[in-house]
């Protein structure tokens, strides 16, 4: 073995080892030649899963979705060059959604930068601040030293994508050649040190600073508002403070909330009413998770910014657009839940009560939804879902008809979407990533967004994947529809509307997936309830007039019955 083989095995044998002895149990790997000495040693890992997926862009949004779905770090690596870059739109994602992602890219060495050699740009801080934390590594060796070093830069990539809040971290190392390392067998051949060990704890509430916060909200008429929530724990203790406060929750669906029939599912319907928004006004707001969906919730709150607006925020963020925050409190959202339980009295129940029966009032239109609009086609695709299925939802329409439709206590799912920079790109990739994880996965999105990531589909094909996935095809981009951009009715079609005409019958038969076209409800539960392995595609054409006027009529009638229900 030449000097140069051993430093190359020895080092990325020590990395890869100490990236797996701090938690990692899945790597997404893009195929490439600089990349090979971490590739190999990868595959050899006797406890490192991994996927090959060949297009980059598709590779970091399925390593986002199995990183979402597991809670835990997933590497992703690729070669020199644009390879690196087709992985910002997942790691911007990755940043604002908190998804723990380790972006190894593979680079030439500094002799090579700036001089014209092949496959090389600028990869330094090549994430800028969507990185959490970049390192550029060292060339390798195999000395003491720099093993120890190799295996710390390991562990501390795992601590610092956890670190709270979670997120992409970059490291860039960059090889000589030649590439190729001594890699069979390494790990029974050699004894590897374990790595450090990186330890954190939970942001626990100050008594004192609670205490001033419990004053400020005793006695009130309040609303608890979740948004995204991951952490189960949190979810249910935010339901026994509801419990203990009687303040009704608005659960965004994505709050992992909806499966409790106790909280507020339709409000996105009656908010739309200024009346109503002023006659419901609380006193105060509790909020936790990222911004919700709903405009007419995020409007409502903008609305009323006169009033004790606290948010909770285990992450330590700054997740208030609207600026009405009155109290930032930086702790553990559990913690914090049991905590105020101890401190707040229980209130007046005509305040739950007045929400529970507009909210029933409103819901009970928006169940009327009936045909081929895409308002009726998402409650027969709720209905026609397992127990215990995941949905991936798009975004732009489809994830505002999960939150229209999604009916509270009707169902348990788990419910998934990238509503970090809120994209269309990568929801395939991301979708798969989560069945990749071992979830029942049903996505929902409109033709434009499947049509973004289309390519997706080959790592189903590649490693054995299955999933359903439901095409909206309104031809076109349906949420432009419901934006004042629709009045411009010279140039809405072709800067908006974007018509494609497309149909992705061919697209199944190109990545060996199964497809149906569906004509009724009744026909979209029935193949849902199909057991078949691998993807299979089922296509819904729609009309984008018909589905803004169905949505438009339902909120109108929604609002009055709500109306009523305040009378």
């Amino acid at each position: 073995m030449n000097n140069h083989k051993e430093n190359m095995t020895y080092y990325n044998a020590h990395f890869v080892d100490s990236l797996v002895r701090s938690g990692v149990e899945h790597a997404v790997i893009s195929p490439g030649s600089r990349s090979t000495p971490m590739a190999l040693l990868m595959e050899e890992h006797p406890r490192l899963k991994t996927f090959i997926l060949v297009d980059e862009r598709s590779a970091g949004f399925f390593a986002l979705g199995l990183a979402k779905s597991s809670q835990k770090p997933v590497v992703l690596l690729c070669t020199s060059g644009t390879a690196a870059a087709n992985y910002m739109p997942a790691v911007a994602e990755a940043k604002i959604s908190r998804v723990p992602l380790i972006v190894l890219t593979s680079d030439r060495p500094p002799e090579l930068r700036d001089v014209g050699a092949p496959q090389t740009i600028d990869q330094l801080h090549l994430y800028g601040h969507a990185a959490k934390w970049f390192a550029e590594m060292a060339l390798p060796e195999a000395t003491e030293t720099a093993l120890h070093y190799v295996r710390t830069q390991g562990a501390r990539a795992v601590f610092e994508s956890l670190s709270s809040p979670s997120g992409p971290v970059h490291l860039n190392f960059p090889y000589r050649e030649p590439l190729l390392p001594d890699y069979d067998g390494i790990y029974n051949r050699i004894s590897i040190p374990a790595p450090v060990r990186l330890i954190s704890g939970k942001k626990m509430p100050d008594r004192i600073i609670m205490d001033d916060v419990a004053k400020t909200l005793r006695g009130k008429n309040g609303l608890i508002i979740a948004g995204e929530i991951s952490k189960s724990s949190v979810a249910s203790a935010i339901l026994s403070l509801s419990e203990k406060t009687g303040w009704p929750i608005l659960a965004d669906p994505l709050s992992q909330l909806r499966s409790n029939k106790s909280v507020m599912d339709s409000y996105d319907a009656f908010l739309r009413d200024d009346e109503i928004k002023d006659a419901l006004k609380p006193a105060a707001i509790i909020r936790f998770g990222a911004l919700p969906v709903s405009k007419a919730l995020t409007l409502f709150m903008k609305r009323h910014h006169d009033i004790p607006h606290v948010i909770v925020d285990s992450g330590g963020g700054w997740r208030d657009p609207l600026h009405v925050a009155t109290h930032m409190i930086h702790v553990d959202e559990a913690a914090f839940c049991i905590e105020m339980c101890t401190l707040l009295n229980e209130s007046q129940t005509e305040w739950k009560t007045a929400w529970q029966s507009v909210n029933e009032a409103a819901r009970s239109v928006m169940k009327k939804a009936d045909g081929m609009d895409e308002g009726a086609l998402f409650q027969q695709f709720l209905k026609g879902l397992p127990d215990g299925a995941s949905i991936f939802t798009g975004n732009s329409m489809p994830i505002r008809d999960l939150d229209s439709f999604l009916f509270a206590g009707e169902q348990r799912i788990r419910v998934h979407g990238n509503r970090g920079a809120n994209g269309i790109d990568g929801l395939v990739s991301t979708a798969l990533g989560i069945a990749a994880n071992g979830e029942n996965v049903y996505a929902v999105m409109g033709d434009l967004s499947f049509f973004h990531d289309v390519n997706g589909l080959l790592a189903a094909k590649m490693n054995k994947l299955s999933m359903k996935v439901l095409i909206l095809n309104n031809n076109g981009g349906g949420i432009f529809s419901y934006l004042p951009q629709a009045s411009e009715e010279k140039h809405f079609e072709r800067l908006f509307g974007t018509p494609a005409g497309l149909k992705f019958e061919h697209a199944a038969s190109l990545f060996d997936c199964q497809y149906v076209r569906i004509t009724s409800g009744a026909q979209l539960i029935e193949e849902l309830n199909q057991e078949r392995e691998g993807i299979t595609i089922l296509e819904a054409f729609t009309d984008r007039a018909i589905n803004t006027e169905v949505h438009r009529t339902l909120w109108k009638e929604a609002v009055m019955q709500a109306r009523k229900a305040l009378l």
